[in-house]
């Protein structure tokens, strides 16, 4: 029913900087919280991000705080990843999430995306 689209990424060198968005087709964007996960190869998928519908709320994993932010545009339908000083750790594909209620750093959201590709050259 909600399609997101990420785009923004692709490859940067280590210390570098990108930042991902992620747009919404659903009209009612404002009352959804969003969240961003990443899977690299071989590995599990893990929460880096998330923000309530207020745009208040706000959740960073541990290994990207102080890093990344996150940030949402409701007029837009967008929600955005702003990435700096990344790392070849960084590298995944990175994946939008929305879920109609409480924001959360758990994978509990009802829409996906496709998810854009991350590469951080060392």
């Amino acid at each position: 029913q909600v399609q997101l689209v990420e785009s923004g990424g692709g490859l940067v060198q280590a210390g570098g900087s990108l930042r991902l968005s992620c747009a919404a087709s659903e009209g009612t964007f404002s009352t959804y919280s969003m969240g961003w996960f990443r899977q690299a190869l071989g590995k599990e998928q893990e929460f880096v991000a998330a923000i309530g519908w207020n745009n208040i709320t706000k959740y960073i994993a541990d290994s990207v705080k102080g890093r990344f932010t996150i940030s949402r545009e409701n007029s837009k339908n967008a929600v955005y990843l702003h990435m700096a000083f990344l790392k070849p750790e960084d590298t995944a594909v990175y994946v939008c999430a929305a879920k109609d209620g409480a924001v959360t750093r758990s994978k509990n959201y009802d829409y996906w995306g496709q998810g854009t590709q991350v590469t951080v050259a060392a």
